[in-house]
């Protein structure tokens, strides 16, 4: 396959996506939103709402015209080379975390051998079955694995600090990308419209917090009204009707309350002064600031646990779960790095 082949695959994959979203196709239909609403029985976080989130966004970037600006980046594409295989840990936190480096290592022009997470196995299966019926020869670039990953070429894995340890330790020898935990913050100017400041729920609230691309941090100005933020954050409160959800909720409640420390109740959420960025579930850190210049010279210093900024000088309100193709996860260039490999010639 050439590279305008792949492209014309994956984006007929974002069309039958969006089809299958729409109910308009004629196969995979009943399978598809089987799959859909059947989610949240092995993962309680998938429901859904959320699974449908992430396909819609998945679905709208898969474009012809997505497809073929992001990759006329990477000139050597359209070059005939001999495919390496990519090992590909895959993460579990939100639905088809995963995608984007099953798509990055097949548009490529490589092989994919993925270890998808327990809680997240399905979905990412159904895309590789419906991208193969519609060009049959990714058959021989695409497998999938339960037990330990061999006979690889480079590894690609996502995790937890912990995990990242793990890979650390078992694939140092191998050329990889070992992606560890991030945190995405807002900056807030002061002067931010209610649509915007609503906008920013979005991007709080969105797959209950749990992606890497999701606010866990605030920057206020001083003397902001907290109070505007918990009023345009209201038709986000059937939140807290999850019940794994509302279990966070009262647990950190309750820590809050027993260590007698300042928070603010919005019913749904906690909004908590504190100068980390990561928060836990159903929690938002906020912090004040004097100026914006210490703001980016405190941002600065943690970018390496940084996701993304939201904010007017950043990626804009409500837009923290809708990458393009070419927002690579911790600013790391994946399709560059498996074209250095190969170019390297370490195969």
């Amino acid at each position: 396959m050439d590279i305008e082949e792949r492209i014309e695959s994956f984006a007929l994959l974002g069309k039958t996506s969006g089809d299958l979203l729409n109910g308009r196709s004629a196969i995979y239909q009943e399978q598809f939103n089987g799959l859909i609403n059947h989610q949240h029985i092995i993962n309680p976080w998938f429901t859904p709402d959320n699974v449908r989130a992430a396909l819609k966004a998945i679905a709208g970037e898969l474009t012809k015209e997505n497809l073929a600006l992001w990759t006329s980046a990477y000139p050597e594409l359209k070059e005939k080379r001999v495919p390496l295989t990519a090992g590909v840990i895959m993460a579990g936190n939100i639905p088809l975390t995963g995608f984007h480096d099953f798509l990055s290592v097949l548009i490529s022009g490589n092989r994919i051998m993925a270890k998808t997470s327990s809680k997240d196995t399905e979905l990412i299966r159904l895309i590789s079955e419906i991208l193969c019926s519609i060009n049959q020869k990714f058959n021989d670039r695409i497998e999938f694995t339960a037990g330990i990953l061999a006979n690889f070429d480079v590894v690609i894995a996502t995790g937890s600090n912990n995990s990242s340890r793990y890979f650390e330790y078992y694939f140092g020898k191998y050329p990889s990308i070992i992606r560890k935990n991030r945190n995405s913050v807002a900056v807030l100017d002061g002067d931010e419209t209610d649509s915007e400041l609503e906008n920013l729920g979005k991007d709080i609230f969105s797959y209950f917090g749990l992606g890497c691309r999701n606010v866990s941090k605030i920057y206020l100005p001083e003397g902001f009204d907290i109070s505007v933020l918990i009023r345009n954050w209201h038709s986000f409160s059937d939140i807290i009707n999850h019940t794994k959800y509302a279990n966070n909720y009262d647990y950190n409640k309750a820590v809050y309350l027993v260590n007698k420390e300042k928070f603010h109740d919005t019913g749904f959420l906690l909004l908590k002064e504190e100068n980390r960025i990561s928060s836990p579930v159903s929690v938002v850190y906020y912090e004040s600031y004097s100026s914006l210049e210490a703001v980016e010279k405190q941002t600065e210093q943690i970018k390496e646990r940084i996701q993304c900024i939201v904010g007017k000088h950043g990626i804009p309100f409500g837009k923290a779960q809708s990458p393009h193709l070419w927002d690579y996860a911790d600013n790391i260039d994946t399709i560059g790095f498996l074209l250095k490999i190969n170019n390297a010639g370490i195969l």
